[in-house]
């Protein structure tokens, strides 16, 4: 019975340890980032590809996945328990035909779209800059390097053959996660006056051997 009496209240703490969320490196409360699941041709979020089928849009969508958690890759090592490079490679490896394929498939849109091999490769790489380029976390990079982590890891989870719905699915809050926000628990900080008094240091309040007076001017003064 005593034994059943301590191992109650430890089981509690427990739950209440493990259902505070794992996302607490940065923020006690992280902004809310999510939003609705993209098509791939949303202005302003995603590389415009002219003319492009549902399927080669998706496949932007996972090219963009990959570029987003490279760049974190890189840039959100500082904090090892983001977990960013392994979960960036073991991406790679464990969706690696589906990469393949949408890599295939955005060479095949440069071709179809351009008048020449050239011009097809040179809009791919264009493409690739673009993307790689548009993940720029110079103001919010604790907000992305945090949504990377998660994003990648659900990554994992996922069946082969799906990562573009993960694309799909997280991409407006990859793009999201760019945007400068603080610490949401306490959005706002009330300043408190603090007031300090300070001695005089008029010319009075000096001795010969030009030490303070305190006598003549008192700290403790209003």
């Amino acid at each position: 019975m005593k034994a059943l009496r301590i191992f109650l209240p430890a089981a509690a703490a427990a739950s209440i340890f493990s259902a505070a969320p794992a996302s607490a490196q940065f923020f006690l409360q992280k902004p809310a980032l999510a939003g609705a699941p993209m098509r791939g041709d949303e202005p302003g979020l995603a590389i415009p590809l002219p003319g492009a089928t549902p399927e080669e849009l998706r496949a932007s969508l996972v090219w963009t996945l990959r570029a987003g958690l490279n760049v974190a890759a890189l840039q959100c090592d500082f904090e090892p328990t983001l977990l960013t490079v392994p979960n960036y490679n073991a991406v790679l490896a464990d969706h690696n035909a589906e990469l393949k394929s949408s890599f295939d498939t955005l060479g095949k849109y440069f071709a179809r779209t351009t008048k020449s091999k050239k011009a097809a490769m040179a809009g791919l790489d264009q493409f690739g800059t673009r993307v790689y380029s548009s993940f720029s976390t110079v103001s919010a990079q604790y907000n992305f390097c945090q949504t990377a982590s998660e994003i990648g890891h659900d990554a994992l989870w996922v069946k082969r053959g799906q990562l573009g719905e993960i694309a799909k699915d997280r991409m407006r809050e990859l793009r999201n996660s760019l945007v400068p926000y603080g610490e949401q628990r306490f959005p706002g900080r009330n300043s408190i006056p603090v007031n300090i008094a300070m001695p005089r240091f008029a010319a009075d309040c000096w001795t010969r051997k030009n030490t303070y007076d305190y006598k003549r001017c008192p700290l403790s003064y209003e």
